[in-house]
């Protein structure tokens, strides 16, 4: 269960607020993502088109750093609607100890709990938290709620390490 309405948890948020333009996606608030390097920037607006995360192939690392997707309260959206693909962005760019609501990934046909302190990892190419699988690089977000057998995507309350 998420702690409040919004994506940022925090008060006083020391990171650093963006906006751009998605790809042809319709993620949710609360998922990661990361620039598109190969769109560049729009010379319409001057902002950059946003994917989902999406690690390289060395070390488990994105294109740059991780922006997290804002509700897109312009629109009078809350935290829990989808984006439409293509359309105009809020994002975030957070800083170590800011506390979030994040999408936490449903593994389908798996006992997947959760426990208070568990780290977790951005799952490659849905942008979404999920528990720390094998060895990876990076564990970007500590869970601080507990939760048992999820049955879909759900935004959890997180805390975000710095790595």
């Amino acid at each position: 269960m998420a702690r409040g309405n919004g994506i940022i948890v925090s008060a006083n948020p020391r990171g650093v607020f963006s906006e751009g333009t998605l790809t042809a996606i319709t993620p949710k608030p609360g998922t990661i993502m990361q620039i598109d390097a190969s769109a560049g920037i729009s010379t319409a607006d001057g902002k950059f088109t946003f994917e989902l995360y999406n690690a390289d192939a060395d070390g488990g690392r994105p294109k740059g750093p991780l922006y997290i997707l804002l509700e897109d309260s312009l629109q009078g959206k809350l935290a829990t609607d989808a984006y439409v693909a293509s359309t105009r962005c809020f994002l975030y760019t957070p800083c170590a100890g800011e506390e979030f609501n994040m999408l936490l990934g449903d593994v389908a046909g798996t006992g997947d709990d959760h426990a208070l302190g568990e780290m977790l990892m951005v799952d490659d190419s849905t942008g979404k938290l999920v528990a720390t699988t094998g060895t990876p690089e990076t564990e970007p977000f500590m869970n601080l709620e507990a939760s048992t057998d999820p049955t879909a995507d759900a935004l959890h309350h997180v805390i975000y390490t710095g790595y």
